[in-house]
C-alpha cells in the first residue's frame, strides 16, 4: 500500500468508527470515568433562518432596520493602491457608520460582514431582504487604475435597463411567495408575477434615487463628490425589488489623497455624520402616511 494511502488510512480511521457508532445509536464505553458517551450533532430546525447578521439597536421591531454591505472581503481584495485594499476601507466605514446610528438611536443596523470574509454577491441584497430591511447600502472604493489625479465619490443606483431583465429572473424564482413591496405574486403566471415584480422595482427604483439625492444634499459640505455624483448601473447588489437600494463609492483608493482621507478617523467620521444624516432624512419621509 502506498504510503499516501496508510496516511489517509491512520487519520480517517478514527473518524469512520465513530461514524459508525454514531450511525448505529452506540455508544463508546469510558471505563475510567465510569459512564458511557455518544457524540451527538445538534442541528437547526427545518426552515429556521440561519447565518443572518446581528441587529445592533433598539429591541424593537417596528423601528427601521438598514443593512450595511462592506463590499469585498476575504479572497476579494477588491481595488488597491497605495498600500490600501477596498476590502479594509470600507469596512473600516461601515463600522464608523454603524457605531453613529447607534449612537443617534431610534434605527436598527446591521452589517452583512463584520470582518474580512468572502460574501458571495448575490448573498448580500438577499440578506437585507430576509431580514425585511428598509434600506440596503454597499459601499466600496472606486479605482483610477494608471490614470492620476482622479477623486470624488458617487453614487449608483439599479438603470432602467436592468429593470425588466431582474424582475424576470427574480419573478421565476420567487413566484411562490406571498408578495413583494406589497405587491401580491402569488398565484399569478409567470409573465404576470414579472410584471408585478418589475412595478414594485420601480417604485423601489424612486425611492432609492431619493436617497441618492439626499446622500449628495447631506454630504455636499464634508464629503468629496465626482462632478458626476449620481449614476445608475446594471449591478446585482442592486437588484432587490422591494428593499430601496443604493451602491456609494466613497472615493477613489488609487488616489493618495483620498486613500488616506477615507482610512483616516476625520474621514470616518465625516462619511459617518453626513450618511447618517442621510438616512434619518429619508427614513422620517418613508415613514409619512
Amino acid at each position: 500500500m502506498p504510503m499516501r494511502a496508510q496516511l489517509w488510512l491512520i487519520f480517517l480511521a478514527p473518524v469512520v468508527v465513530l461514524a459508525g457508532l454514531f450511525a448505529l445509536g452506540l455508544t463508546i464505553p469510558v471505563p475510567v470515568l465510569g459512564r458511557d458517551y455518544v457524540v451527538r450533532i445538534q442541528l437547526p430546525e427545518p426552515g429556521a433562518p440561519v447565518d443572518l447578521p446581528t441587529i445592533y439597536g433598539p429591541d424593537d421591531r417596528s423601528r427601521p432596520l438598514v443593512v450595511i454591505d462592506p463590499g469585498h472581503g476575504g479572497k476579494d481584495p477588491g481595488a488597491s493602491g497605495f498600500g490600501f485594499k477596498e476590502k479594509d476601507v470600507v469596512l473600516g466605514l461601515a463600522l464608523a457608520l454603524r457605531d453613529r446610528l447607534v449612537e443617534q438611536g431610534g434605527i436598527r443596523v446591521a452589517l452583512t460582514r463584520e470582518d474580512d470574509r468572502f460574501l458571495v454577491l448575490g448573498e448580500r441584497p438577499e440578506i437585507a431582504r430576509r431580514m425585511g430591511a428598509d434600506l440596503f447600502i454597499s459601499l466600496h472604493a472606486d479605482s483610477a487604475g494608471e490614470v492620476e489625479g482622479v477623486r470624488g465619490a458617487s453614487i449608483y443606483t439599479l438603470s432602467d435597463q436592468a429593470s425588466s431583465e431582474a424582475a424576470a429572473r427574480f419573478a421565476e424564482r420567487e413566484n411562490a411567495a406571498d408578495r413583494v413591496n406589497g405587491v401580491v405574486i402569488a398565484d399569478q403566471s409567470d409573465s404576470v408575477g414579472t410584471i408585478l415584480i418589475e412595478l414594485a422595482q420601480r417604485r423601489v427604483q424612486e425611492t432609492s434615487s431619493e436617497f441618492s439625492g439626499l446622500i449628495v444634499r447631506e454630504g455636499a459640505d464634508s464629503l468629496n463628490f465626482h462632478p458626476q455624483a449620481r449614476r445608475s448601473a446594471s449591478l446585482a447588489v442592486l437588484r432587490a425589488p422591494d428593499v430601496p437600494a443604493v451602491l456609494f463609492e466613497s472615493g477613489f483608493i488609487t488616489n493618495p489623497d483620498e486613500a488616506r482621507r477615507l482610512t483616516s478617523e476625520e474621514g470616518k467620521t465625516a462619511f459617518a455624520d453626513s450618511m447618517a444624516q442621510a438616512i434619518r432624512v429619508f427614513l422620517a419621509r418613508q415613514s409619512r402616511p
